[in-house]
């Protein structure tokens, strides 16, 4: 039976094309849709780039008569197309642009970069980079602490004094240089009293270790090398081919603006377009967008999602710092080992000026996504939206990465207008390790059988490039919870095959207002689709990332 409305004016009685279905393509295949109303279709009828009708194929063969048939995916499978909601392509072009040497294994479109999982093997390992690097400053992305040991300036200037030698955190948020990188940024140790992320060791001395907002001390003479258009136009490449890989039809950058929109609109337009076989969206950063535009930030980010297909009427907001470099704000007792051992992390913005700051864009009809990653910054960014007016109807807060959230805060957080969109490697990545960090906190990593089953909209991402934009792989991860040592953690909070499909489909759509348009395969939406050998919702999760992934098909055109 079809599932939806054909177009009036088809007249089933005449085999000849109506005008009306002139260009109708209708597909056979194996439809997992993700609307709860028809789960599988064996048919799937697509007009100018976007879905006429759903259903059962010899049905609709009949209905349409004249449309275009088109077998070729009769003994394959179509998704939703896959959607990561939030990751990072300026950031991921210069990360995947450099030298790489992590923790563990990093899928890549032309094979698998193998872990380091020692600190000898990265010293090794950077030692041989080196050895064959051109003349230069070299960049290096990936290390982790607490995977492969403390690594500091005067480890950086055994292997090499003659050129800088910047080791980059995979984090994004800590950067340690040997002697000649420090002198090529210009740091000295009295920047400490300017900035929280200046390190010094006992006798007041840089130890190489500039992290966080001490950043924007040095990025300018980082950049020369990380934003070169070489080095750019390598790591873009790079991330487009793990996009076709993974089978994404649907990016969104959540962060536009922080290494200023121009700079970002360029690299845009030199390296994506209508051509490729993903949608990029853009959702403003709130205080790269303050910067730019002071008093008027709300009007300028409201206009822009007015007259820009690409910019979402949303804002990024940030609660607290990373979960990776142990930043992510804690409460008492904080950390107890790593990097951070001693503190509690830390916030970007103070729970006392959340409130009013989130305020000024909801009242302005913006959706809200906040970082927010520890059980300290939980409670403050849900102090702040109980704080909030109602809002206009289908107005939403998306919590990000959510590395932290205690069955208090989940019960909280369900009587909110809000969803979660959870990381979706910090369990895989780091589950074991960060118990070291965090102790019994870790019992509330990544809790997102809680959410799933309690009805807050759950969405999975990658936030790459801190892990590999492969949705499949993200489902796969939270619904097996396997972690770096070979352990599982809480089993009680896997994602079962449906919820973990929903969440990289209609779910991730939801997050960003696009609901109505993708996520799902039915009438009305967008007809983007990736095209897999088998269904998912019958394989073994264990076998998730055995899922071959054919092809993608974007507003109607098929691509690689």
């Amino acid at each position: 039976m079809c599932a939806a409305v054909i177009l009036a004016s088809c007249n089933a009685a005449s085999p000849d094309a109506t005008p009306e279905l002139s260009g109708v393509t209708l597909y056979q295949t194996t439809a997992i849709t993700a609307d709860p109303n028809q789960p599988v279709a064996t048919g799937v009828a697509v007009l100018n780039g976007g879905i006429t009708a759903v259903g059962d194929f010899d049905a609709l063969k009949d209905q349409l008569r004249g449309a275009v048939i088109d077998t070729q995916y009769a003994d394959q499978v179509l998704l939703p197309g896959l959607i990561d909601p939030h990751v990072h392509m300026t950031l991921g072009a210069m990360m995947y642009g450099a030298e790489m040497v992590p923790p563990w294994d990093v899928p890549m479109a032309d094979g698998v970069v193998k872990g380091l999982t020692s600190r000898e093997a990265l010293l090794a390992r950077i030692t041989e980079i080196e050895a064959a690097a051109p003349d230069g400053p070299l960049v290096l992305w990936g290390y982790h602490d607490l995977i492969q040991g403390d690594i500091r300036r005067a480890d950086l200037d055994a292997i090499t004094t003659d050129r800088p030698l910047l080791l980059w955190h995979w984090s994004g948020h800590d950067f340690y240089l040997n002697s000649a990188a420090i002198e090529m940024v210009g740091a000295t140790p009295a920047l400490a009293d300017q900035f929280h992320g200046i390190e010094l060791d006992a006798d007041g001395e840089l130890t190489g270790r500039i992290y966080e907002d001490a950043l924007l001390a040095i990025f300018e003479k980082i950049a020369a090398v990380i934003m070169h258009p070489t080095h750019i136009k390598r790591g873009w490449d790079r991330y487009e081919a793990l996009l076709q890989d993974a089978g994404v039809t649907t990016v969104a950058e959540m962060g536009y603006g922080i290494f200023g929109r121009n700079i970002e609109d360029a690299f845009l337009a030199a390296h994506h377009d209508d051509t490729d076989g993903y949608t990029i969206y853009l959702v403003p950063e709130h205080r790269a967008f303050l910067q730019e535009f002071g008093e008027t930030t709300v009007e300028a980010m409201t206009t822009m999602a007015a007259t820009r297909d690409d910019v979402l009427p949303q804002v990024k907001l940030f609660s607290d710092a990373a979960f990776y470099s142990q930043t992510m704000k804690l409460t008492a007792p904080g950390y107890i080992g790593g990097q951070s051992k001693g503190t509690t992390g830390l916030f970007v913005i103070q729970p006392d000026d959340l409130p009013d700051l989130m305020a000024s864009y909801w009242d302005a009809g913006l959706d809200i996504h906040i970082h927010s990653n520890g059980d300290a910054a939980q409670d403050s960014t849900l102090a702040a939206l109980e704080q909030q007016s109602p809002g206009k109807e289908g107005q939403r807060l998306i919590v990000e990465h959510a590395a932290l959230l205690t069955p208090e805060q989940i019960a909280r957080l369900a009587k909110l207008p809000a969803g979660v969109s959870a990381a979706s490697h910090y369990v895989r990545y780091m589950g074991g390790t960060m118990a070291d960090a965090i102790g019994a906190k870790a019992d509330y990593l990544s809790p997102m059988g809680s959410t799933a089953s309690l009805g807050i909209p759950t969405t999975l991402h990658s936030d790459a490039p801190l892990a590999p934009p492969y949705p499949l792989l993200a489902a796969q991860a939270h619904m097996l919870r396997d972690t770096e040592t070979g352990t599982v953690s809480l089993p009680n909070e896997r994602l079962n095959a449906e919820q973990a499909l929903r969440a990289i489909t209609l779910d991730a759509a939801w997050s960003l207002g696009l609901e109505t348009e993708i996520g799902s395969i039915e009438a009305g939406k967008r007809a983007d689709f990736t095209i897999v050998d088998r269904n998912p919702l019958s394989t073994a999760a264990d076998d998730w990332d055995d899922i071959q992934v054919l092809g993608r098909i974007k507003d109607g055109v098929v691509y690689p």
